[in-house]
């Protein structure tokens, strides 16, 4: 029954309560600090390993996961787990490699790299776009989703829902990144035991329904009910292939995918950007340990819902207003199970995992306008402490933003039917290979010039959308042999998106290599990074960590195959 108790009211209203009245401390503790832009949008040197890996957690975990991945899980099963699984071995080189890098060159933000590495103008072109790409597309998503999820668990109008949540993240982040960052802990608390409940009563269910008991007999269970749900990677014939194309998730787009949002995306780096090394290396690989555990909440019970869905369980729930079954409300429907009680858990949990990701999308939001477009191209004369200000009525003004957005074409990207993880994947994946070609040959090749890093940013866009719309004029069978094509059932050979993705990241590379060395016969000379051979060098306990979760992905996947 989509509705919750007084009692799952009570549970969430004590972790309101607790996420308010902590961040409310962290805010007056630190509030003489709040006039400095590197205090209020990067916390510079307050947040631990701990806090940091927790945020990092807490923002990228939110309702396209519980929702969308949960969905993807019920339709495609422990494939789709490969986002946080590659996204594990990602944070380990993110933090070998590139953290380094950011803050030996006093980087802040993502544009502010650009116009120290390239120029202004790829910086303002970027600023904008990322400015334009948060708001429009992640913010909008992320609320959409959300209040989506949150309807269907509590029967409250979606509507209602998209205000409400809009208006706690708000309160959040006007605090700045010291409140979004301490009170991501308990975020992420209440995040992964309200999953790990969600988790526990479906395999448990599992079991009963074969007269046994606990989870290890229900995941035996699931493993024997949903086998073709637990293989990683897909042959040609699979009917996901298109959405997860064989080996491309281990050596092809799902590194450009990954390495994209974890090493060039200012909404995640953010949180290690105000850390010294060792703090900031030992918060991503705490982010990456979580991840690899983030399948048991957010993949697994999409797999089960799809067990018991085939066992007769919430049959009516999970149909759209056309009958058919729609995989984004597997996640919901799972948690109308839970008995009173436990059921606020997991709402809270869920609010938990979206408030987070609204609060740190939203300070990103504020980071990038207040300090790369404002300060550089309208008032560049501009005080701290307005520019502290503007920053938060920026945080205003973009999540109000997102509700009309939201309010009016969210249904129609990501309403009934529609996989919301995937479509946020492809179309973030427009842009991912250009960006990162421009990040990466920026880090570690001097000889790289801004007329390259130009190329990259508008020539990577167009080549993405000439590779998915190539298929409608051009047969492109030939590739299907070779796992870069397939039939979509309409005669049209179309290519899976993240195969578009390695195919766009490798001309952007060779482009962007003919350009640069053009560019230096003719004389001119690019802006180089400061880098050290020292800087890459490994504390030990660093080295252990990194190691054992290398050796889990190897073994998972060596299971899972």
């Amino acid at each position: 029954m989509n509705v919750l108790h007084s009692k799952d009211y009570l549970v969430f209203l004590f972790y309101f309560i607790v996420v308010a009245a902590y961040g409310l401390w962290i805010y007056r503790r630190k509030k003489q600090a709040q006039t400095s832009t590197k205090d209020y949008f990067l916390a510079e040197g307050s947040l631990t390993w701990w806090a940091i890996g927790a945020s990092l957690i807490a923002s990228n975990i939110s309702a396209e996961q519980f929702i969308g991945m949960s969905g993807s899980g019920f339709k495609m099963g422990l494939a789709i787990a490969t986002y946080e699984w590659m996204a594990a071995a990602t944070l380990i080189i993110v933090a070998i490699f590139f953290i380094p890098v950011y803050l030996k060159n006093h980087i802040y933000t993502m544009p502010q790299f650009l116009h120290q590495r390239y120029n202004g103008t790829v910086a303002m072109i970027m600023a904008v776009f990322w400015l334009m790409l948060y708001v429009v597309v992640n913010l909008m998503s992320i609320l959409y989703l959300g209040a989506l999820a949150i309807s269907g668990i509590s029967g409250i109008d979606i509507y209602t829902c998209i205000f409400a949540l809009a208006v706690f993240a708000i309160v959040i982040t006007l605090g700045g990144m010291k409140v979004i960052g301490y009170t991501d802990v308990i975020q992420v608390f209440f995040l992964i035991l309200g999953g790990l409940v969600a988790t526990y009563i479906a395999l448990n269910l599992i079991a009963e329904l074969s007269g046994k008991q606990g989870i290890l007999n229900g995941f035996t269970l699931l493993k024997k009910e949903a086998d073709d749900h637990f293989h990683m990677i897909f042959s040609k014939d699979n009917p996901n292939y298109m959405d997860l194309p064989g080996l491309t998730v281990l050596i092809g787009g799902m590194w450009i995918t990954n390495l994209n949002y974890w090493g060039c995306n200012q909404y995640i780096t953010q949180r290690a950007l105000g850390a010294d090394l060792k703090t900031a290396r030992g918060g991503l690989l705490f982010a990456a340990f979580l991840k690899v555990l983030m399948p048991v909440i957010v993949v697994i019970p999409g797999i089960a819902a799809y067990v018991l869905h085939q066992h007769g369980f919430f049959q009516a729930e999970m149909l759209d207003s056309k009958g058919i079954v729609d995989v984004n409300k597997a996640y919901p429907s799972l948690l109308n199970l839970l008995p009173v009680g436990l059921k606020g858990l997991a709402f809270a949990a869920l609010t938990a995992a979206i408030v987070a990701s609204l609060a740190g999308k939203a300070n990103s939001i504020a980071t990038i306008y207040t300090l790369d477009i404002y300060k550089k191209a309208i008032n560049p004369g501009a005080d701290e402490k307005k520019l502290v200000s503007l920053g938060k009525k920026t945080v205003i003004v973009s999540m109000l933003i997102a509700v009309v957005l939201s309010l009016i074409i969210g249904e129609k990207l990501m309403g009934e039917g529609k996989q919301g993880f995937q479509y946020i994947q492809e179309y973030t994946g427009f842009v991912s290979p250009g960006i990162f070609a421009m990040f990466i040959l920026g880090f570690f090749w001097k000889k790289t010039t801004s007329n390259a890093a130009l190329f990259a940013t508008i020539g990577g866009f167009a080549l993405s959308i000439f590779f998915k719309f190539l298929p409608y004029f051009a047969n492109l069978s030939f590739l299907a042999p070779f796992g870069f094509s397939k039939d979509n059932g309409k005669g049209v050979y179309e290519i899976p998106f993240l195969d578009r993705m390695g195919f766009v990241f490798v001309i952007c590379i060779a482009m962007m290599y003919f350009i640069s060395i053009r560019d230096n016969k003719k004389g001119i000379k690019p802006n180089g990074l400061e880098i050290d051979s020292k800087m890459f060098k490994l504390n030990p306990g660093f080295a252990i960590g990194a190691l054992i979760i290398c050796a889990l992905l190897t073994v998972l996947y060596t299971i899972y195959w």
